[in-house]
C-alpha cells in the first residue's frame, strides 16, 4: 500500500489538520454550534486526549495544529461527537432546511446515520520543524484576514491568535513545542 501524505504516522507529534462541513454549509455562523466545538475540545484537553497548539474556526471549516497519543482516533471522536450534538441542536431549532441538506449530503455508504455533518478526512500534515509550525500557525491565524472578515487576526473571536498575542482567548492552547 502506498503512503499517503494525508495519514498520521507519528502520533504525539503536532499535525496541521482541516475539518470541513459537507457542502461547505456555514454551520459555524451560529455561536451555539461553535460552542459545541469548544466544549468538545475542552473535554479532550481536560482528559489529556488532545493537545491544541493553534486553531481557527471559520463559518464552514476549521484548521488546527494538534497532537495526541492517538490523533486519528481523537479527531474521529471529536467529529462524531460534535456531529451528533450539531444535529440535535438543529433538530431542537427546527432547522429543517439545514437538516435536509445534511441528509442529502450523506455518503451512500454511511448506512448507520441519517445525516452527515463533516466531510471525511482531516488532511493531516506532520509538522516537521519549527519553521513549518510557525508557517501553519500564521496561516491559521490569517485565515479570517484573507477572507476579508477582519483586518487583524486578534479581532477574530474563534481563533488562537489572541492567545499568541498575549490576550485571553476562548480556549487555552499550548504555545511551546
Amino acid at each position: 500500500m502506498a503512503r499517503s501524505r494525508y495519514q498520521i504516522y507519528e502520533n504525539q507529534s503536532p499535525h496541521f489538520l482541516t475539518c470541513t462541513i459537507v457542502n461547505w454549509l456555514p454551520l459555524f455562523s451560529s455561536p451555539s454550534v461553535v460552542d459545541i466545538l469548544y466544549a468538545s475540545w475542552r473535554f479532550l484537553q481536560m482528559h489529556e486526549r488532545l493537545t491544541i497548539y493553534a486553531y481557527v474556526i471559520m463559518e464552514n471549516h476549521l484548521h488546527l495544529v494538534a497532537a495526541s497519543p492517538d490523533l486519528s482516533k481523537e479527531i474521529g471522536d471529536f467529529k462524531s461527537f460534535t456531529a451528533r450534538q450539531i444535529v440535535d441542536y438543529l433538530k431542537d431549532k427546527q432547522a429543517q432546511d439545514l437538516l435536509q441538506q445534511l441528509a442529502q449530503s450523506k455518503a451512500t455508504h454511511k448506512q448507520d446515520r441519517d445525516y452527515q455533518v463533516w466531510q471525511e478526512g482531516s488532511h493531516p500534515q506532520l509538522i516537521q520543524d519549527e519553521a513549518m509550525m510557525r508557517q501553519k500557525i500564521e496561516y491559521i491565524h490569517n485565515n479570517p484576514v484573507r477572507r476579508g472578515y477582519v483586518d487583524d487576526p486578534v479581532h477574530w473571536r474563534y481563533s488562537s491568535a489572541r492567545n499568541y498575542a498575549g490576550l485571553p482567548g476562548l480556549l487555552e492552547v499550548v504555545q511551546t513545542w
